[in-house]
Formats: structure tokens, C-alpha cells, sequence
């Protein structure tokens, strides 16, 4: 038996809210973990037969086996004397341009470190555009637009983009396009698991500004589809692709129907 305890009222914090919700409703529905929410652990007790006792702040107590806290990362900036070169920090981090320039010239920071998105593919991205810049002969800052991200939860879940809450903020009319579905290979066992896919569409230009997919091999599927997000494709380049069936990918091209709107930041149910 596993017990997930959260803070906070939903996990995946910074992820699209749809997303955070397909996930909590079918861990909760077709998983036997126990997902409990606003639950802060406060004390961890050994027992006398090797096992361990988890006593939350409410005071509730889960016996286990073993236990594995994520607390959050922090950069580890100690010993590397910095404050003796003037390198600026914010906290255990190293703030830095679009050039990962330091605030002192000729040293450099990419990586984690730098507190921008804290993914191994990113920071390789980072080096990559500081060698360019320093010894290829290339300008070439660091590009944090649209970086896809997976999460190895069951169903998996894949995204690239905006959050609907960050296009809504930055674009203002914005379309948006959901659906939430069986796939086939979940059908015929009849299993419960449900897919979840969203689409986010700046509706001044028809650019697809996000894209969110929760289903078996969303990783997968969202690679290929950051490359089109990434050069700007529009929602009629995606209705003028033609689906590969039987799968779930398909419906990232045949999703016609606008689920709802937001029209100078306010939404509209139906357009």
C-alpha cells in the first residue's frame, strides 16, 4: 500500500489546472494509492520492530516501511567562494542574462544553478549556447520558449506551452480545446483509464500556444508535437494533418469544436 501525502490542495503546481485534475481523478479512481491532500507530515517515529510512523500536523498517524520525503531542491553554492569574486547570488542561486552572464564579466553559470527550469535537457541547452556563443563564432542566447515537459505518473502526462491560466494572461483571446476519452487498448479490457488532451490556441493568430496530453506515452507524443508547437504551427496545420488511426495521437488533429473561449481575458462558455 502507498500513501502520497501533499500540502498543498492539488500537485503538479506551475502544470496546467486540467491536467493536475485528470491526474488526482484517476489516481484517485483506478490506483489504490492513498492520495491525500492538505496533509503536511511533521514527525517521522522508528519503531521498535524497524518500521516507521508518519504523524501528520492534524495529529493522523500512517504506519509504513519506508518513506520518501521531496522537500525541493536548492542550489549548493558552498565553498565555491563567490563573494570573494562578486558573484551575486539570490538565495542558494546564480542569476544570469540571456547569455548566462553573471553580474561579473568572464564567469558564467548554466544549469539548475541559475534557478530557470530545472531540467537536465535545458541546462544541456544552456552550455550548448554559451559554447556557441563564447567559441562557435554564433550569437545565441538561451531559448526557454516552449520546452516540453513529461511526467511519469499513470496515465503519463506530456505538455508544451502555455498553461490555459498563462495564455489567458499574456494573449487574452484565446480558444481552447479538450477531450477527454477511453483509448481503444483501455477499451476492450474494459479497463477505467481515461486520456485527457487540450489544446490552447491564441485566436489572433490561430498559433497553437499550448498543448497538454494526459495518456499512455504522452512523453512520446509530445516531442514530436513541441517541434511543430516550436515553429509556430497553427490550429488549421493541425486540421490539415491527417491522424494515424487506431490511435490516441489522432485526436490532437481531429479536435474541431471549440470547448470554450476567453475573450479579453473573460471566458465564454460556448463561442
Amino acid at each position: 500500500d502507498v500513501t502520497l501525502m501533499y500540502r498543498g490542495e492539488l500537485f503538479l503546481r506551475g502544470f496546467d489546472d486540467d491536467m493536475r485534475k485528470h491526474l488526482r481523478d484517476e489516481m484517485q479512481r483506478n490506483t489504490k494509492i492513498d492520495v491525500q491532500f492538505n496533509t503536511n507530515p511533521k514527525e517521522i517515529r522508528k519503531n521498535a520492530d524497524g518500521s516507521l510512523t508518519v504523524i501528520t500536523e492534524a495529529g493522523a498517524e500512517v504506519e509504513c516501511d519506508q518513506v520518501l520525503i521531496a522537500t525541493g531542491r536548492k542550489g549548493k553554492l558552498e565553498n565555491l567562494n563567490l563573494e570573494s569574486a562578486g558573484v551575486k547570488t539570490e538565495g542558494s542561486f546564480i542569476p544570469v542574462d540571456d547569455y548566462s552572464r553573471t553580474n561579473v564579466e568572464g564567469i558564467y553559470a548554466v544549469g539548475d544553478i541559475t534557478n530557470r527550469i530545472a531540467l537536465t535537457p535545458v541546462a544541456l541547452m544552456e552550455g550548448h549556447s554559451l559554447a556557441d556563443t563564447l567559441f562557435g563564432g554564433k550569437d545565441r542566447p538561451v531559448d526557454h520558449a516552449f520546452v516540453a515537459q513529461t511526467v511519469f505518473t499513470n496515465p503519463e502526462i506530456g505538455t508544451v506551452g502555455y498553461t490555459e491560466a498563462e495564455a489567458v494572461a499574456k494573449f487574452k483571446n484565446v480558444d481552447i480545446y479538450t477531450t477527454r476519452f477511453r483509448p481503444m487498448k483501455h477499451s476492450f479490457p474494459k479497463s477505467e483509464m481515461y486520456s485527457f488532451f487540450k489544446l490552447i490556441v491564441d485566436a489572433d493568430t490561430d498559433k497553437v500556444v499550448g498543448v497538454h496530453v494526459a495518456t499512455d506515452g504522452a512523453g512520446e507524443m509530445i516531442q514530436g508535437v513541441a517541434i511543430a508547437v516550436k515553429m509556430g504551427a497553427t490550429k488549421a496545420d493541425f486540421d490539415a494533418t491527417i491522424g494515424i488511426h487506431p490511435t490516441s495521437a489522432e485526436e490532437l488533429v481531429t479536435m474541431r469544436t471549440v470547448s470554450y473561449q476567453y475573450r479579453n481575458g473573460v471566458k465564454v462558455e460556448k463561442p
